[in-house]
């Protein structure tokens, strides 16, 4: 983990409530698809953790949603603002756990650091396939670049306004994968566990205070032992999960 400032080069709206932020600086401390980033704002007393989407040639990024007051200021930052931002939080994913037919599956939020695992995975050769889940078309981005990436995409949406009318589970049954990795509601992921036919990795979203393991605020029980999301995760092999 390392402290510093990157500098926002864009921040554009993508999708209903959604913007894509891009930062410049030094991310060397980013090392694996699923880390996340904490970002200090002005006048709030707690970071914001929000997960990598990229991190290539020095640019950082990320995806987030306007859900309160803190990701509301951050839409309207403009390029050029410096942002004091701590660097290569969490385990990330294991890449070489995947085979050659990995399946990556990302539901709203959980969609950003499945585009990083993605194209992570295909440098290394593999054969991926990535299903997208969001509630209406409105909500959905991103599905283009995945496809731009190499992989085989399928995008499934609750209310049926674009792609296959359903959730992300209605379509992995479909699938054959050698391993899954997989980020967004913890229903989604209780709804994927039910019904996958191999191994697989979780990144869990969680209420976190320091976001480095100093207060424990975000401990889970897994069945190696109490783990915390922010240092230990947020990303667990379905081996270890107590639901």
């Amino acid at each position: 983990m390392i402290q510093t400032f990157l500098t926002i080069t864009q921040n554009t709206k993508i999708a209903k409530n959604t913007y894509e932020m891009k930062l410049q600086g030094d991310i060397s401390a980013i090392t694996a698809p699923g880390q996340f980033v904490n970002i200090k704002l002005e006048e709030k007393f707690l970071r914001r953790p929000i997960s990598v989407c990229d991190a290539q040639d020095n640019t950082l990024t990320i995806i987030y949603k306007t859900v309160g007051s803190g990701t509301e200021q951050m839409s309207k930052m403009q390029p050029g603002k410096a942002l004091d931002i701590l660097l290569g939080l969490g385990n990330g994913y294991d890449s070489s756990k995947s085979a050659d037919r990995p399946l990556l599956i990302g539901g709203g939020a959980g969609v950003p650091p499945m585009y990083f695992l993605a194209r992570k995975l295909i440098a290394e050769g593999k054969k991926v396939k990535v299903i997208l889940g969001f509630n209406s078309l409105d909500e959905m981005f991103y599905e283009d670049k995945f496809t731009a990436l190499g992989a085989e995409v399928y995008t499934a949406t609750a209310d049926g306004s674009y792609g296959i009318k359903g959730f992300v589970t209605d379509v992995m049954k479909t699938l054959d994968y050698s391993y899954f990795y997989t980020c967004g509601p913890e229903p989604m992921l209780k709804a994927i566990d039910k019904i996958a036919e191999t191994s697989g990795q979780f990144s869990f979203e969680e209420r976190m205070g320091c976001g480095f393991g100093a207060c424990m605020g975000c401990s889970c029980k897994t069945k190696y032992g109490n783990k915390r999301i922010c240092r230990d995760g947020p990303v667990l092999t379905r081996e270890e999960i107590i639901w």
